[in-house]
């Protein structure tokens, strides 16, 4: 037996050195001139057929990349090769041969070479396609996810998927050699109030009762600290019941999940962020990667970007400008601020943006999102601004708003009034659309921050009662003291979310380990002590057995892969996704299962009248 190639993972023998093996001997990126007149055996799928004046030439594609094969009129299989369709997998053994210099192709590994064929086999017929797999034309989702064996074929999502799994052995190799270890944590587990709607399971054993799917790996993690493991991490899949959007998808995810014991919040910052920057300097294709990531309070992201989930390309910083329109002689907003003194004027620069038409346009997409209008003042000179607000507020107020803006000739600035809490949301919007109207974001660039100090608790409008706003599962800034002698809504936790160009990779805290702390955050939060014994019942009786101080962050994989790969949607990330209505077209998920399986559940379906 001779070797005969280990290239691109591949290891090739033959039995003799004339009995070659039954598929191939290389892969369809692995030619090169160095294997001239050399007779070889290559697998593919036939990605493209061109006649050339009656030389037929194959693109034979397989995992690895391309290879071109040519057929003369004096091929003993030119007629078989004419009958050939996209997408038919074909053995063809041939000659290596030097391409002329004129159709020698750059892009591709083996754009030196051919191959002479003169022998082929069809392996695999191929009907008429749904789809394409050669170009890149876009298709409807359902066309795409119903026939998605033949969309992963396509270049562009083929290559996601193995970036994807690149990215994930990297995340994962430099876990470890951060001094984590990798633990897997159970699927089949108990329901608890995440945030989040479960997945549920009925058990055919114990009748009436349901396992849930993880929503995260978080009690588990939390257990495997306080049963003394140190430092943990998995590639976590975990499973929310969620309505779907472009960066979430519906169902089930992936994060890299993991959980440090005695630490810090700085601890655990100093040990995911070098993992993240590397990953992204490893796979950004040059693109320049946050050194150090900001720490950004959260009040403070509200105020300046309008949202906890900044996007750093984008310059633009939201300012107070109430001051300047307090007894103002433009009424809409003074009236406001007279009335209630926690109303506050925000304003929204947009550099290079003074002009009325684009004012305009700016003003018909505000209403649009719902709003009255965008007031708006916009400068032609240093000294003098334009437009209905500057009109009613006059001259000094006008350049008094320019001067702490530092806003030039050609810029203009946007504003909106009210309560912050009601109007952040629209503020954050209205900053986002200014920065990409106007081209303002340095594209080139993974801007990575932190989000810190989020509120411990949050006003729940709807049940008119204090919830938490992030995870319960955190430790309240000032401990016990705080919860007993502050007012709930003005504590912060020790909780953090790592951001990337407008996107959250990843949420994380410093664990609550004291079991009084834990009960008095759930009592805040209008839990019954019985629940919380019986929802959190084992994490109580741990944190009761001696736990360290604890924390961890989870970065999602998916949103790493998606900015990593430049995509918009992680649809094009993941090989076998749901689409929006959470069902997989290809293998029929959710489907109807048979009374019996019913029966042996103990289960009936109650469905609602049509």
């Amino acid at each position: 037996m001779r070797f005969v190639a280990a290239q691109y993972g591949m290891i090739f023998f033959e039995q003799e050195q004339t009995q070659m093996h039954p598929y191939r001997t290389h892969t369809c990126a692995q030619l090169t001139l160095k294997d001239k007149e050399q007779k070889v055996r290559l697998s593919g799928w036939v990605h493209r057929i061109r006649d050339h004046g009656g030389l037929l030439f194959v693109d034979l594609r397989d995992h690895y990349g391309l290879t071109q094969c040519v057929a003369d009129p004096d091929s003993p299989v030119f007629a078989q090769i004419e009958a050939l369709k996209a997408e038919y997998v074909v053995r063809i053994d041939g000659v290596v041969k030097a391409r002329d210099a004129d159709a020698i192709n750059s892009k591709l590994s083996t754009g030196e070479v051919e191959i002479f064929i003169q022998d082929m086999e069809v392996l695999g017929k191929a009907k008429e396609l749904p789809l394409p797999v050669f170009g890149e034309q876009e298709y409807p989702e359902d066309i795409r996810l119903t026939n998605r064996f033949l969309d992963l074929r396509r270049e562009r999502i083929h290559n996601n998927i193995v970036l994807r799994s690149k990215i994930i052995t990297s995340l994962r190799n430099r876990m470890i050699e951060g001094g984590f270890t990798e633990y897997q944590t159970p699927i089949l587990t108990a329901s608890s109030p995440e945030g989040a709607r479960d997945f549920l399971v009925p058990s055919r054993l114990h009748p009436g009762k349901f396992y849930a799917l993880p929503q995260a790996p978080q009690q588990f993690k939390q257990l495997l600290m306080i049963a003394g493991f140190d430092r943990y991490f998995q590639i976590a899949p975990c499973f929310r019941d969620e309505d779907a959007r472009a960066d979430r998808s519906p169902g089930e995810f992936y994060q890299l999940d993991m959980e440090m014991s005695f630490v810090e919040q700085e601890d655990v910052f100093q040990a995911i962020e070098p993992v993240l920057r590397g990953v992204f300097e490893e796979f950004g294709e040059g693109k320049r990667v946050t050194r150090t990531f900001p720490r950004i309070p959260y009040a403070e992201s509200m105020r300046k970007y309008g949202s906890d989930k900044p996007d750093l390309r984008n310059p633009i910083e939201m300012e107070d400008v109430t001051e300047h329109f307090a007894g103002s002689g433009f009424k809409i907003f003074a009236g406001q601020i007279a009335a209630d003194p926690k109303v506050r004027v925000w304003a929204v620069p947009a550099p290079t943006g003074g002009s009325r038409a684009f004012c305009d346009r700016m003003n018909s997409w505000a209403q649009k999102e719902g709003q009255p209008g965008l007031g708006y003042i916009f400068y032609r000179d240093e000294n003098e601004g334009a437009g209905p607000i500057a009109k009613n507020i006059g001259v000094e107020r006008t350049e008094a708003i320019r001067a702490q803006l530092d806003l030039k000739a050609g810029d203009a600035v946007f504003f909106v009034c009210g309560l912050p809490q009601k109007f952040s949301s629209f503020a954050g919007a209205a900053r986002t659309k200014i920065g990409v109207d106007l081209k303002l974001l340095d594209e080139d660039q993974f801007a990575l921050c932190w989000i810190v100090d989020f509120p411990m608790f949050e006003w729940d409008e709807e049940n008119k009662k204090v919830d938490f706003s992030h995870n319960p599962f955190s430790m309240p800034q000032g401990g016990l003291e705080a919860l007993e002698n502050e007012d709930p809504l003005t504590i912060n936790a020790y909780q953090y979310d790592i951001v990337c160009n407008g996107f959250e990779l990843s949420s994380g805290a410093i664990r609550n380990h004291r079991p009084e702390i834990m009960r008095k955050a759930f009592e805040i939060a209008g839990y019954d002590m019985a629940v919380l014994e019986e929802k959190f019942g084992g994490m109580l009786r741990a944190m009761e057995y001696g736990a360290p101080p604890h924390g961890g962050i989870a970065p999602g994989i998916d949103r790493i892969v998606m900015l990593l790969c430049g995509e918009e949607n992680l649809r094009e990330v993941t090989a076998f996704p749901m689409n929006q209505q959470a069902e997989d077209l290809l293998m029929g998920a959710p489907s109807a299962v048979s009374a019996q399986q019913m029966r042996e559940l103990h289960i009936r379906a109650n469905l609602p009248k049509a």
